[in-house]
């Protein structure tokens, strides 16, 4: 497999004062942003359900009050009208590799993407970029980053990868980044399984999760209780059902995802030995996020011209050009592995695993933002329903990254980062695509406003 090689070429109010008489009553300034939502149904993720006929009270980058009250509203207060609307906590892919910011940025705020996890640039790019979207320096979603991959020797990425060959090594590696200031550890396919658990342990140590790739060296139980904390696409499951067939499992490196071919063979599967190791990986606490859209059989970049390509135009020369170098001759997975995937992903659910939406930007065919919405509704038609697939593209993505005190959900005292949508989701996941608006920390963005950056963002693919 070549994941993300393309990524071998990225390098990289304050308020007046006043005095005022001691008998004169306290003025508080209004805030730039002071928003109210009017008669909106608020859309609560984890319970499920959709609450009609709310206000919310928006004053800066927080949401001040949720509730049907009617008190006067300030004059400078900027009323929404939100009758037939649903208002959704922001959506989160938890799997990208942020190219070409000025487009990603545009493409995520209109398709209601607000948070992102970097899984794999240089510390020196991600590190930097993640600071300014936090600050809101530059346009696009908050992030979360995991910053240069640890992986074997040789590593599959060398550029964005810091080479492994012992466990001391992979505890100065992690020592490293935690340095660096990365979010999370990210392991990669090459790791020999000493290597990997000194890896895992220090940064326990250290109070960083581990994520990623699991290593060919090591089955994905036993990464699981070592203490991988997030599994990305299918990687572990192919030798999973090889071993539950009664193949013969080769636990050494011979590329990412080198046994791919069993999950073909799903249906040979016994159905409660397959249910039995799903309680199992539930019970050691590891999080997966399949990017079930990024196993589909992506375009031929051989002969691939944008125009022949759903939403092309947000595709620019240079990724193109990317896209063309880097998986030039590589074939797609089969309509069979991604429906074989997606049941898997199915039944993981049912077995109350946490899951959360992630969609591998910047593979071939995938289209910042409009990607989750792509995934969420494969996840849909696998059987999934859209309560669940709503949670993991929320709430659960949040809170593996530690951010549910403030994001995730509708909730008094969260930051203001909420999508507007002309249909119920908890209906028809196919709705969270149905945007009006979008409120990122408290900025809002009508549709008028986010069909402007999407003319922006062609604009800049263009160029």
């Amino acid at each position: 497999m070549r994941y993300l090689t393309l990524l071998l070429l990225f390098a990289s109010i304050s308020l007046a004062a006043c005095s005022a008489a001691v008998s004169a009553p306290t003025i508080t300034p209004i805030p730039a942003n002071l928003y109210r939502i009017i008669d909106v149904t608020v859309v609560e993720v984890e319970k499920g359900i959709a609450v009609p006929g709310q206000t919310v009270t928006i004053v800066g980058d927080r949401i001040e009050k949720i509730g049907t009250q009617t008190e006067q509203v300030p004059d400078q207060a900027r009323i929404i009208n939100g009758h037939g609307l649903y208002l959704m906590p922001g959506l989160v892919d938890a799997h990208v590799h942020y190219f070409e910011a000025p487009i990603y940025g545009r493409l995520m705020i209109a398709n209601g993407v607000l948070l992102v996890r970097d899984m794999g640039m240089t510390n020196r790019y991600i590190l930097k970029l993640r600071d300014e979207l936090n600050r809101g320096e530059t346009l696009g979603p908050e992030m979360i980053v995991a910053g240069a991959i640890l992986d074997g020797s040789p590593p599959e990425i060398p550029s964005i990868s810091i080479s492994i060959s012992t466990p001391d090594e992979g505890r100065a590696a992690v020592r490293k980044q935690a340095a660096a200031g990365v979010d999370m550890i990210k392991v990669y396919s090459a790791l020999d399984k000493k290597v990997f658990l000194a890896i895992v342990d220090e940064a326990k140590k250290l109070g960083l999760k581990t994520v990623g790739h699991v290593p060919e060296s090591i089955y994905i139980e036993d990464a699981a209780v070592a203490g991988l904390q997030s599994s990305e696409h299918f990687f572990g499951f192919d030798k999973v059902i090889a071993k539950l067939l009664g193949e013969p499992v080769k636990l050494t490196y011979a590329g990412s995802g080198s046994e791919a071919r069993y999950l073909l063979r799903l249906d040979e599967v016994n159905p409660q030995a397959l249910q039995d190791f799903y309680q199992r990986l539930r019970a050691s606490g590891i999080t997966i996020d399949p990017t079930v859209v990024a196993h589909k059989d992506h375009p031929n970049v051989n002969t691939l011209e944008v125009q022949n390509l759903p939403r092309g135009e947000y595709i620019s020369p240079n990724l193109l050009s990317l896209w063309k170098s880097m998986w030039a001759g590589t074939s797609g997975f089969s309509d069979l592995f991604c429906q074989n995937w997606s049941q898997m992903v199915k039944g993981m659910n049912k077995a109350k695993i946490p899951l959360m939406i992630g969609t591998d930007v910047t593979v071939p065919g995938i289209i910042p933002g409009y990607s989750v919405h792509e995934e969420m509704v494969i996840w849909q038609e696998a059987g999934i329903p859209a309560a669940d697939v709503l949670r993991s593209a929320t709430i659960v993505p949040a809170r593996f990254m530690g951010l549910d005190k403030r994001l995730g959900t509708i909730a008094e005292g969260k930051t203001a980062s909420m999508v507007l949508v002309r249909a119920n989701p908890l209906d028809d996941i196919r709705n969270a695509e149905k945007i009006e608006g979008v409120f990122l920390r408290g900025r809002y963005f009508s549709r008028h406003g986010l069909d402007q950056l999407l003319e922006e963002a062609k604009r800049l693919a263009q160029k």
